[in-house]
């Protein structure tokens, strides 16, 4: 059997997860909205995801050291967050999320993690498809969610934050089911890539 054939055998789990995270100095703003509007506030910190489902919580040191070569060729970037999208679903309801610009070197990233990870390709979808987004709330359907992003462009004033790491993340089964940072791979050279423990974003 081949290796790639054996990589996509590899178990999947929405236990945990390959994000970013903005520097928690710029959470306020964003929170302020989640608090209000979005029901995954307490399970999920803000967050950009990159491949989610993910492995099981004990392959994740194995592949961040597999994700650490990826990253250590991708420079820290900046990105802005300056507008509202929104996503329809299937069901009506609505997702609002911000917009990071510029886009290409999420894309980019994401590519090369899913490259370096194609057992974590669970959703079907080719590379160039993924849309970046931060999510910020849900409402129930286009009307409501075009008058709350109405609303909240009123008030946003644009933030913008270093992409240094690719996060990854892990939860217990509920009621304990909060995403917590397991380990982040560092962006750029190798002597600064390694995969280092961490206990917050």
């Amino acid at each position: 059997m081949t290796q790639a054939r054996v990589r996509r055998t590899v178990e999947a789990t929405h236990k945990t997860a390959a994000v970013l995270v903005p520097a928690q100095r710029v959470w306020g703003p964003i929170q302020a909205i989640r608090t209000r509007h979005d029901r995954q506030v307490r399970r999920w910190m803000p967050h950009i995801t990159l491949l989610y489902p993910f492995v099981t919580p004990t392959e994740l040191a194995r592949a961040a050291e597999r994700l650490a070569l990826v990253c250590s060729r991708t420079a820290p970037f900046e990105v802005a967050l300056r507008d509202f999208g929104l996503f329809e679903h299937r069901s009506g309801r609505c997702t609002l999320w911000l917009d990071p610009v510029p886009r290409e070197p999420v894309v980019a990233l994401q590519r090369a993690l899913r490259e370096a990870l194609p057992e974590c390709a669970h959703d079907g979808r080719m590379s160039d498809e993924f849309r970046p987004h931060l999510s910020v709330g849900q409402a129930r359907g286009r009307a409501e969610a075009a008058d709350l992003r109405r609303v909240l462009r009123a008030h946003w004033q644009p933030i913008r934050f270093t992409v240094d790491a690719v996060s990854l993340l892990w939860r217990e089964d509920p009621p304990d089911d909060v995403f917590r940072v397991d380990r982040r791979v560092r962006l750029g050279p190798p002597s600064k890539a390694a995969p280092t423990r961490s206990a917050g974003p």
